[in-house]
């Protein structure tokens, strides 16, 4: 059995600091907010390599008397409380004493400070915990700081930091959070030489939102101001209209610091639930100011988390900040109808009088009606595609009527005559989006009864009866599709005109070129449109009818979900493919018996023809014996 022993300083120094520095953004703001405790009006940050190899924060706060500057690395020292009773009321953002200690016991540190009395700076270098030398310098009022390779010196530590731009999209959404926090304080974001951020620091809270979501978000907030029972709110709510798939725009802040509590969540989501969709999570910037002996945040190293002493009373004052600013106004969403695009008229040619040039449905009825076109395979194939897409156009009545005798409203048995009529006349097989069919010899030998409820097929093979959920079973087709492109990299593009123009917020446009390539090797197409904006040019062209900009920002949420569970990668590709299923027929769609003979034949190929992508089941079956049972044909 191994002897107890008391562990060595640097080890003891290097296990604590774990508990406070996990990755660059924890550096980032243990500095920052020392920053604004020095009541400094300016403050940049800046990294490389995800803040890996680099940080650098900067300030023009009240500086670190040259005296003091080894006490200040130092575990436990802080010139923020002086006695355990000061932690009942702790108005500064820093108090713990453990920040610079830990930065300084897993990285190089250069710090240069100075204050106003002093006529020189001062520069001091520690690494791992180690002193290596303090002498003057000339300096600015201020302090700053220097940190390169983050756990040089821990290596196990080291191997578990994520890619340089995940880190670096850490830094940035912090980045964010404090200036959203401080809008009297200058912020400036750099990394890797690009500046990202940078704020005016005039006070006010709606140009940060400004700068950091853009002219859309900021168009749309409605102004909060509520006090009740010495709690009080301000700051701006989104309108319904601007609802995200996450809670990564749902910031709050109490007494000025960046926090996560589930009472303040739960009272904001439950004022917007008569507002908003279901899974849907409102765009809200608060600021709490509240009483600071009812509130612990001496709960977690990271200071992120809080107690309140009120919970109820919290809970009563933000659902109630929330819920009297979105009844002051009308919220009623404006809609702006696109005009459709103008179709040039053809030039008649030469020779050719007016009355040969108009279209068959115009020309008299005593003219001899123009021979149907013969139905055969390509015509079906060109059929099932037009009546599929028309279904997502604005004038999609108005298309359906020109399509031709197949999409005219006939009663189901019509459709089922005709079908059976065509099935014996021409028995070859079908295709569906240019997808084959199982061969003759191998399809099972099933018959077609016929549709209820415009949404549920039902077929007959043997001895059961099957019925097939018409939307399952194509979305689960298109899925396997647009999964197959990606493996195979054969995929069609569309372009749009005019382009979908994204303004996205930093985090959103880090993220998206991240992940540029696995979105263009699907078909779209991206191009830079100015600070953070892109427009696009092109989109998959199984998704040309439904990729709008609130598509693509879905996307965009769900992969920020992902990669904040850490999820692998890989399940990108299967989150853009589920996208196709939007462009699945829809359930009340009218499909012809023929259409539905080749979508039923399509998915049978498929190795899991079950159940759509979200778990549905596409096929249900009876047999003969249990549908005897229920008539009580037998027992």
């Amino acid at each position: 059995m191994n002897k107890i022993q008391v562990l060595d300083q640097i080890t003891i120094d290097k296990i604590a600091a774990g508990e406070v520095i996990e990755r660059p953004a924890s550096i980032v703001k243990e500095l920052v907010e020392n920053s604004i405790d020095a009541g400094a009006t300016a403050v940049t940050a800046e990294i490389k390599e995800g803040g890996i190899s680099y940080i650098r924060i900067a300030d023009n706060g009240s500086g670190i008397e040259k005296s003091q500057v080894p006490s200040a690395f130092l575990r436990h020292s802080t010139s923020k409380i002086r006695t355990a009773e000061d932690l009942t009321s702790i108005a500064s953002l820093g108090f713990r004493g453990e920040a610079l200690s830990s930065i300084a016991a897993v990285s190089q540190v250069e710090l240069i400070t100075k204050t106003e009395a002093e006529t020189f700076g001062t520069v001091y270098r520690i690494s791992g915990g180690k002193e290596e030398s303090m002498e003057d310098t000339g300096a600015r009022d201020g302090t700053t700081f220097l940190v390169r390779q983050l756990f040089y010196n821990t290596p196990a530590r080291r191997k578990f930091l994520k890619t340089p731009m995940t880190e670096a999209g850490h830094v940035s959404d912090l980045m964010t959070r404090l200036a959203l926090s401080h809008p009297e304080i200058s912020f400036q974001f750099i990394n890797n030489g690009q500046s990202r951020l940078h704020t005016s620091g005039n006070g006010n809270l709606k140009d940060v939102i400004y700068h950091v979501y853009g002219r859309e978000i900021a168009a749309n907030l409605l102004e909060v101001d509520h006090e009740e029972k010495g709690i009080h709110i301000t700051g701006y709510l989104g309108a319904p209209l601007i609802s995200r798939g996450n809670r990564n725009f749902e910031t709050y802040f109490i007494n000025g610091r960046y926090i996560k509590n589930q009472v303040v969540y739960k009272a904001i989501e439950d004022a917007y639930k008569d507002f908003s969709m279901q899974h849907k999570y409102p765009f809200v910037v608060l600021h709490i100011a509240i009483d600071g002996t009812a509130v612990d945040v001496n709960v977690h190293p990271a200071k992120m988390e809080l107690r309140f002493s009120n919970q109820q009373e919290v809970y009563n004052a933000v659902f109630a900040a929330v819920d009297q600013t979105l009844h002051k106004k009308e919220l009623i969403p404006d809609v702006k109808l696109e005009e459709p695009a103008k179709i040039p008229e053809k030039p008649v040619p030469r020779g050719v009088s007016f009355e040969t040039s108009v279209p068959a449905r115009q020309k008299p009825a005593t003219e001899a009606k123009e021979p149907p076109r013969e139905r055969d395979l390509d015509y079906f194939m060109e059929e099932m595609k037009k009546r599929v897409r028309s279904y997502h156009e604005q004038n999609s009545a108005a298309e359906v009527k020109e399509q031709g005798e197949i999409f005219k409203p006939k009663r189901q048995m019509d459709r089922i005559r005709e079908a059976a009529a065509y099935a014996a006349k021409e028995p070859r097989q079908m295709e569906l989006f240019e997808g084959n069919l199982l061969k003759g010899e191998n399809r099972p030998d099933y018959q077609l009864v016929g549709q209820v409820f415009d949404t549920y097929w039902i077929v007959q093979q043997e001895d059961r009866m099957y019925i097939i959920d018409q939307h399952a079973a194509h979305e689960r087709v298109l899925y396997e599709k647009t999964l197959q492109s990606m493996k195979t990299r054969e995929f069609t593009s569309q372009m749009i005109s005019p382009p979908i123009i994204l303004n996205l917020t930093m985090q959103e446009s880090d993220l998206l070129k991240k992940y540029m390539e696995r979105f263009t090797r699907i078909g779209f197409e991206f191009e830079e449109f100015g600070q953070e904006s892109y427009a696009v040019r092109a989109v998959p062209g199984n998704l040309f009818h439904i990729a709008k900009k609130e598509l693509l920002l879905e996307m965009l949420d769900s992969l920020s979900d992902e990669i904040t569970r850490n999820h692998s990668s890989d399940l990108i590709d299967e989150k853009i493919a589920s996208m196709s299923c939007k462009a699945a027929v829809k359930g009340n769609m009218h499909l012809t018996a023929q259409e539905a003979d080749a979508l039923i034949g399509e998915l049978l190929t498929l190795e899991n023809p079950y159940h759509c992508p979200h778990g549905r089941p596409t096929i249900i079956a009876m047999s003969k014996r249990e549908l005897e049972k229920k008539f009580k044909r037998i027992v």
